[in-house]
C-alpha cells in the first residue's frame, strides 16, 4: 500500500487510494509526516476535504494530540455525517474519547460500508454487547457474505461467544497469527498459543495480528500483550510481569497497560474501604 502510487488508478479511485495509503502511513509510525504533508495542502488550498480532514485528525489522535483530534471529528461528524470516511475515521477518534454513543450513531448513517460494520462490531464488543455486536455482522451479511472483512468480525463475536466459535475463528485467522494466538488459547492450548506469540516477538511473523495495528512494532506489541495473559494463565506470574514491563518499554499506552492500571486504581480506592482505622486513645 505505501509504494502504491493512487495516481495510476481512475480519477474516480485517486481519492480513495490516497485515503488508505495516508492511513497506511499513519498505521505505520508516519503520522508526522502525514500531518505534515496535509498541513501543507490546507494552507494552499485554504481547506481539505472531509476525507483528508478525517485523515488529518486520526494522525493528530495517532500522535496525543487529543484536542485537536477530538475537535475535528466533532466537526466532521457534524458536517458531514453521511461520508464513509468520515464515519470510520471520526468514529474511531469519538470512541477513543469514551464517546461511544456518538460514535455509534455516526456509524449508523454508513450505506453498504464493510469498515463501519467493523468498527462498530469493535465498540459494541468493548461496552460488552456481543448480542449487539452479532446483530451488527449477521445484517452486514446479507448484503456481504463473501466479504473477509465481515467474516473476521463475525470471527471476533465468536471469540468473545464461545463454545464452537472459538474454533471457527481459529481457521479464520489462520494467517493472522495473533489473532490466532487469541483463539488457540480460548481453545487451551496454551502452548500452541505461546509459540505462535513468540514468533512473532522475535520478527518472524510479520502478518497483521488483526489487533488494529498493522505495523511490525505494534504487531509485536499486541503479541508481547497476549503473551503475558498465556503465561499467567500458565501459572507463570514472573515471566508475565517481565513481559509487562517491556511492553511497558515498547508500548506504554498500549490498552492492556491502561485497563490493568485503571483496575489497580480501582481495587486500592476498594481496599482503602477496609483499611484498619486506629482510634487515638
Amino acid at each position: 500500500v505505501l509504494s502504491f502510487d493512487p495516481a495510476s488508478v481512475s480519477a474516480a479511485a485517486q481519492l480513495p487510494a490516497r485515503i488508505l495509503q495516508l492511513r497506511a502511513r499513519i498505521a505505520t509510525g508516519g503520522a508526522s509526516d502525514v500531518l505534515s504533508r496535509l498541513s501543507s495542502e490546507a494552507s494552499s488550498s485554504s481547506s481539505l476535504s472531509p476525507d483528508l480532514a478525517a485523515v488529518q485528525a486520526l494522525a493528530q489522535h495517532a500522535l496525543g494530540s487529543s484536542a485537536a483530534a477530538l475537535a475535528g471529528a466533532e466537526s466532521l461528524a457534524s458536517a458531514h455525517p453521511d461520508n464513509a470516511t468520515v464515519q470510520v475515521l471520526a468514529g474511531t477518534i469519538l470512541q477513543a474519547h469514551g464517546r461511544s454513543e456518538d460514535a455509534l450513531a455516526l456509524l449508523a448513517r454508513h450505506q453498504g460500508s464493510l469498515e463501519a460494520v467493523a468498527v462498530a462490531a469493535q465498540i459494541h464488543l468493548a461496552l460488552n454487547r456481543a448480542d449487539l455486536a452479532l446483530r451488527e455482522v449477521a445484517a452486514a451479511k446479507k448484503w456481504a457474505q463473501d466479504s473477509l472483512l465481515v467474516n473476521i468480525a463475525e470471527s471476533w463475536v465468536g471469540l468473545r461467544l464461545g463454545g464452537d466459535r472459538y474454533q471457527q475463528a481459529f481457521y479464520e485467522f489462520e494467517e493472522m497469527p495473533v489473532a490466532q494466538s487469541v483463539a488457540e488459547t480460548h481453545l487451551g492450548r496454551l502452548p500452541e498459543a505461546e509459540t505462535t506469540l513468540r514468533q512473532v516477538v522475535d520478527g518472524k511473523g510479520e502478518e497483521d495480528g488483526g489487533g488494529g495495528d498493522g505495523s511490525s512494532e505494534g504487531m509485536r506489541a499486541h503479541a508481547l500483550a497476549n503473551l503475558a495473559v498465556v503465561q499467567t494463565l500458565a501459572g507463570k506470574g514472573a515471566e508475565a510481569e517481565a513481559l509487562l514491563a517491556e511492553l511497558r518499554g515498547r508500548m506504554p499506552g498500549h490498552p492492556l497497560l491502561q485497563d490493568l492500571e485503571e483496575k489497580g486504581n480501582l481495587f486500592d480506592e476498594a481496599a482503602k474501604k477496609y483499611a484498619p482505622r486506629v482510634a487515638a486513645s
